[in-house]
């Protein structure tokens, strides 16, 4: 009897371990699906960013929307399921960092840009495109390429000369944007006469600068960790 209870516990741990290895396979895939087409849509972006700023100079600074915009709301539309494979668990990334980026470029992009055709032709467009590009394709070129994470010149670049770079080009983006909203009124809430005034969306947007920053210490320190485990020196072997 004891044997035949052992037998069916050993079956039901075998099956168990085969569903995990089914599970671990498929989310696997999807990482690796989910990861490319990221890859391709910022290194597509960043390809003809270059290929634009090499052909026709200066001119290309300005009409880095018209020719990018498409393929970057693919892009971030896509990685709002960065933020829901942390949540599930499906990667190890903390959810408020994740969630604290992709609402910050999804502003950026689909708000200060998308809705303001007065700013799709200045040049700050082309560098927030650009920094976005370049640190994407440098982060996602590990899982796709399979990298190995001792790369640490990347590592270190993105960490500390892109994000940076890339969260200044945003604040200056939406301070930009700021002087445009007050007097479109674009998106602003009318109050009663009474009160006598309305809530202008410049204000929300000088609340989002604030956040910004925050959300830039935050995933600095994120950030930072993983740099110093890969930087540290491992000691050898007596």
């Amino acid at each position: 009897m004891d044997q035949q209870q052992e037998a069916t516990e050993n079956m039901r741990a075998a099956k168990r371990r085969e569903q995990c290895s089914v599970l671990d396979t498929l989310r696997r895939h999807y990482l690796f699906i989910y990861n490319l087409l990221q890859f391709l849509g910022f290194s597509w972006t960043f390809s003809l960013l270059t290929a634009n700023l090499i052909l026709h100079g200066q001119g290309a600074l300005y009409n880095a929307f018209s020719s990018c915009a498409t393929a970057l709301y693919g892009c971030q539309m896509l990685a709002v399921l960065e933020v829901i494979n942390a949540a599930v668990g499906l990667v190890k990334t903390p959810v408020f960092p994740a969630m604290i980026q992709v609402m910050g470029r999804n502003v950026v992009l689909f708000v200060v840009f998308g809705s303001l055709p007065e700013m799709q032709e200045r040049s700050v467009v082309f560098w927030v495109f650009y920094l976005w590009s370049i640190s994407e394709v440098f982060r996602l070129a590990f899982p796709v390429l399979s990298l190995d994470a001792k790369f640490r010149t990347l590592i270190w670049l993105r960490h500390a000369l892109l994000y940076p770079l890339t969260t200044l080009t945003e604040a200056v983006a939406v301070l930009q944007s700021l002087p445009l909203f007050d007097q479109t009124r674009l998106f602003s809430v009318p109050l009663p006469e009474a009160v006598g005034f309305s809530v202008s969306f410049s204000f929300s947007l000088r609340l989002y600068l604030l956040l910004l920053f925050f959300g830039f210490f935050i995933n600095i320190r994120h950030l930072v960790s993983p740099s110093r485990r890969s930087f540290r020196l491992k000691p050898h072997a007596d």
